[in-house]
């Protein structure tokens, strides 16, 4: 047992490492040239409301030019070098927006920004209130649970879920933002996951090497069918107006946004096929714990079975994720424009099909051959008294 955490505890050490060394890589490109342009964020809290209509005050000589509400309020700085300091800010509340903005009040948490109006006389300006202390408190709840119910294996999932992020902020969007070859970063990305995240969680064994060979290989099928689609329904990656944005960042030397979109759905996808080839090698190890003499053919015709179980339901979800994360804008679609000819014609909307479509290829890929390698690897008497 203490043998097993050691090499838990090592497979840890290397996967930091790695991502320590992958971040650096990802920081020698050139940043794009508008990256990083906009005004470092503080935190500040509350302590009183100076003037709730200080718009009357500042544009009492133009009364017309009025459209938005400003609040002046002073604020206590939390943290920084300017912890404990009080400064004047302003919060302004377009009065254009269908739904207004909730005006700040004593107490409140905000994060602010150096004021870039030169015409408001304030050292600075209101950008969000500060959500972040309520998200650790129910990511703090949701780590105290993984620990309770699933103990040991409960810490390394939550390890694994901090590595999975970082090597996301930590290496992947770096080197995107650094005029990184994003097809190369996505799969790297990938396929890093895929490693960390089985040994850390199931170790180094038959099961874990059977898992992450069904991945590696439904991750590949997932992006062959993107790039395949890619070039057959002549997409642009002008999926929204993010895309547009980021082609902005750096107009003279743009972001692939076509190399963005085969991102986001293989990063989307590996999640769901990790989540099969790890349900079949669980499952088909379990068969061979309570049969030990089953054939290799039984064990590839069971995690047939299996997969078939599982991707009924897994297709659907992928399918209700993806349309589900974009609900608000297919609804706006559809009320624009009723005709289903158009909608299915949308780029954005194909793309959230293909994401779904591409991550059920990955997945019904990852299912027979998970299953081969297990068949393999379980039903080997020679690795058995190894």
């Amino acid at each position: 047992m203490k043998s097993k955490k050691l090499l838990n505890i090592l497979t840890v050490a290397l996967c930091v490492m790695l991502l320590v060394f992958g971040n650096r890589i990802a920081s020698l490109g050139t940043p794009l040239q508008n990256a990083g342009a906009t005004t470092v964020s503080e935190e500040m809290k509350v302590v009183s409301i100076i003037d709730p209509a200080y718009e009357d005050t500042l544009y009492a000589e133009y009364p017309d030019a009025r459209s938005e509400s400003i609040v002046l309020f002073e604020g206590e700085f939390t943290k920084g070098y300017k912890k404990g300091t009080v400064e004047t800010a302003v919060q302004r509340v377009d009065s254009l927006y269908a739904i207004e903005m909730r005006q700040v009040e004593v107490g409140d948490k905000v994060v602010v920004y150096r004021n870039p109006d030169p015409q408001i006389d304030v050292d600075y300006m209101f950008a969000e209130f500060n959500r972040v202390p309520i998200l650790f408190v129910f990511a703090g709840l949701f780590a105290l649970f993984l620990l309770i119910f699933g103990r040991w294996q409960g810490f390394k999932t939550l390890v694994s879920l901090v590595l999975t992020i970082a090597s996301i902020f930590l290496v992947f969007i770096p080197a995107v933002l650094r005029h990184g070859n994003v097809y190369v970063w996505s799969i790297i990305t990938c396929i890093y996951i895929i490693f960390m995240t089985l040994l850390i969680v199931i170790g180094w064994t038959r099961k874990s090497a059977a898992a992450i060979i069904g991945c590696i290989s439904g991750v590949l099928t997932c992006g062959i069918i993107v790039l395949i689609c890619d070039i057959s329904l002549h997409l642009t990656g002008l999926v929204d107006e993010d895309a547009l944005y980021l082609l902005m960042l750096d107009p003279e030397h743009p972001i692939s946004i076509k190399a963005v979109v085969f991102a986001a759905i293989i990063i989307g996808a590996v999640g769901a096929v990790m989540d099969v080839a790890m349900d079949i090698a669980s499952a088909l190890s379990e068969i061979r714990a309570q049969v030990p003499d089953i054939s290799t053919m039984q064990m590839v015709k069971s995690g047939f079975a299996i997969g078939r179980d599982i991707i009924g339901t897994m297709a659907n979800t992928l399918i209700l994720a993806y349309i589900g994360s974009s609900l608000s804008v297919t609804l706006l679609l559809v009320a624009g424009n009723p005709s289903l000819l158009y909608l299915f014609n949308t780029e954005m909307i194909v793309v959230e099909l293909l994401q779904a479509i591409a991550g059920s290829f990955g997945m019904m890929m990852t299912i027979p051959l998970t299953s081969f390698v297990c068949g393999v690897l379980y039903t080997d008497k020679k690795a058995d008294t190894e």
